[in-house]
């Protein structure tokens, strides 16, 4: 069964390294205002694990590099190692903006499309599995890489707004599969962690605010970019 879920609209997404401490610091003071994501555990995160998806020439790795200002990316994403939490993501970027478009898949799709078979996929009902279909086709698009980190997030109603520390990124043995618990390798090598905030239209200026002064160095930051390189470093 194959669940569709709304393209959501473009919005503005800004990413920063930021150290431990001063994501410790700058967590008190959110949390203080903002939400606390409701799917979070007990201790203020839950896992995401991301599978990526490239073509025959790594079309998705070098345009990243390049900087193109228009790129779409496949990936499936599970929350929290629930196979009932699946779902085939298209990310488009343009610039500082982002559209996302989801839908939710069972764990027997998603290990179909993680083989790299394509079969029947055409004949969903989902305009999102129909293009990975072509892809997969004439492109010949399959997994590349795993990525692993867990989220800490908070939530501002207003704008959409979120605000979220992605700690600890790994990387894992590949091709794997979607629940393998095989330990990963650490993709940034210090302290660093990652900062992003993502809003529709402009920031509030209540969390403009929060952030302010904050030592967070903004970059272009790909966490496939971060993992990706150890298999192409082969």
């Amino acid at each position: 069964m194959v669940r569709s879920q709304p393209t959501f609209p473009t919005r503005h997404e800004l990413k920063f390294y930021i150290n431990n401490g001063d994501m410790a610091a700058l967590g008190a003071r959110l949390e203080k205002v903002l939400y606390r994501d409701s799917h979070a555990g007990k201790n203020g995160e839950y896992f995401i694990r991301s599978v990526y998806f490239d073509d025959y020439v790594n079309s998705a790795y070098y345009e990243k590099l390049e900087g193109g200002e228009a790129r779409d990316k496949y990936r499936i994403r599970v929350y929290g190692m629930n196979e009932k939490q699946i779902y085939l993501e298209r990310k488009r970027k343009m610039g500082d903006s982002i559209s996302k478009s989801s839908v939710h898949i069972t764990r027997r799709l998603a290990e179909q499309i993680m083989d790299g078979n394509p079969n029947r996929l055409e004949l969903l009902n989902e305009p999102l599995l129909k293009d990975l279909f072509v892809l997969m086709r004439t492109r010949l698009l399959r997994p590349v890489v795993r990525v692993d980190y867990w989220r800490e997030a908070f939530i501002y109603p207003v704008e959409n707004t979120r605000v979220t520390f992605d700690k600890r990124l790994t990387t894992g043995p590949f091709p794997a599969g979607l629940f393998d618990t095989s330990p990963g390798i650490m993709a940034l090598d210090d302290e660093r962690q990652i900062l992003e905030v993502k809003y529709d239209h402009v920031l509030p200026a209540i969390v403009s605010n929060l952030l302010a002064g904050v030592p967070a160095e903004r970059s272009a930051i790909s966490k496939y970019i971060h993992c990706r390189r150890f298999d192409l470093m082969k």
